[in-house]
């Protein structure tokens, strides 16, 4: 997605080689006429696949995967990192490792949000070690429904969330793919030498 990877060259920081800082548009601040191109362009990809219901983790993956739950008329349910107490019911549940915060949350879904039997696609902004949508999957899965795609709108196809998910057997979507960073600056994918 050209206009996404211009926000990131003109907007990103690489931080250690490791970690990409896009705050000032996806993940602290939010563009919102860029939540709805990325919204449509997600969208696209899955349209005509059935997908039944959207699931994402707190709170990253909210704000995008409302816009393509908007774009695909479906429901939308994200995954909580602390049990609220108002989560008196039996809830779906899975250990999910947060690369950037390095730490595990045992995300939770109520299971009257997550019925079985339905087609859910997975959205998350960033893709690094594929530790969130794996568990997001397990946890989908856990319910007796299928994951018919993983959306994401950053993959940093140098770690190996990626072939993790598709050696796993699910098909994964990134809008932008990260080759590796090059001093300070990303090199995509299809730019790679």
């Amino acid at each position: 997605m050209e206009l996404l990877k211009q926000r990131i060259d003109a907007e990103g920081i690489v931080l250690n080689n490791r970690v990409l800082k896009v705050d000032g548009f996806l993940n602290h601040q939010i563009d919102p006429k860029l939540f709805v191109q990325i919204g449509k362009e997600i969208a696209k990809q899955f349209e005509g696949r059935g997908i039944e219901r959207i699931v994402t983790i707190e709170a990253s993956g909210i704000a995008i995967a409302l816009q393509v739950a908007i774009e695909l008329d479906v429901p939308l349910v994200f995954a909580r990192k602390k049990k609220s107490i108002l989560m008196t019911e039996d809830v779906y549940h899975s250990v999910v490792y947060s690369y950037t915060k390095e730490e595990n949350y045992d995300v939770t879904i109520s299971k009257k949000f997550l019925p079985s039997g339905e087609k859910v696609l997975i959205i998350d902004d960033f893709l690094a070690s594929g530790e969130a949508a794996m568990g997001l999957a397990k946890l989908v899965e856990g319910a007796g429904d299928t994951v018919e795609g993983i959306a994401i709108v950053i993959e940093k196809s140098f770690q190996p969330g990626r072939e993790r998910l598709e050696k796993a057997g699910y098909d994964v979507h990134s809008l932008v793919r990260i080759a590796r960073f090059e001093n300070d600056r990303c090199i995509y994918v299809e730019d790679a030498k």
